[in-house]
């Protein structure tokens, strides 16, 4: 049982400095249309999650979390960036990506074809609703502001966000997915 432990610590620490490579390098931010860029940040959450269960997958969130906060403070990228200074907005969401990823991954567990990538929609737009709903809550944007965002910027991150959890999983897994298994993906 010592040997889950460090595998759970190591998998943190390995998915937490993911979280943060993608941050600092600007690789976990696609550029998008009208200036916006799609976020993969989330991504090394639900990996996490999927790997190393719940607690795990928070404890990456909790990084990410953090990283998020920092880097808008220390170097903000947008006007926006100085929301995410409050630990509400940029801490609080993303601790839950990670539970609610594993869940999906638990249950669907036995069909890795559809597990993987639904869990990792459900981590990406439990991202997306928290923080998009935390930014109503705080009244930094109307609520009529926020579907439009969901839309345009959550929908092709969750979709991004399968693709990526599913060849990542499964090569590390080795998991058969179709006629391919593991790294053949």
């Amino acid at each position: 049982m010592p040997q889950d432990r460090v595998r759970k610590i190591v998998v943190a620490g390995v998915m937490g400095a993911v979280s943060i490579l993608l941050g600092v390098t600007h690789w976990g931010f696609i550029p998008w249309f009208g200036g916006v860029s799609l976020t993969i940040m989330h991504v090394p959450v639900i990996i996490a999650a999927v790997l190393e269960g719940p607690l795990v997958g928070a404890g990456v969130g909790l990084i990410f979390g953090i990283f998020s906060m920092v880097q808008a403070a220390v170097a903000p990228t947008g006007p926006s960036d100085v929301w995410f200074t409050n630990p509400l907005l940029a801490v609080v969401p993303r601790l839950f990506i990670g539970p609610v990823a594993y869940l999906v991954w638990k249950a669907l567990e036995r069909k890795p074809g559809i597990g993987l990538p639904a869990a990792g929609v459900a981590g990406s737009l439990t991202n997306t609703v928290l923080v998009l709903g935390t930014i109503g809550l705080l009244r930094l944007l109307p609520w009529a502001a926020l579907p439009p965002i969901a839309l345009v910027n959550g929908l092709p991150e969750a979709l991004v966000s399968a693709v990526l959890v599913l060849a990542v999983v499964a090569a590390w897994k080795q998991l058969q997915v179709g006629k391919k298994q593991g790294a053949d993906l």
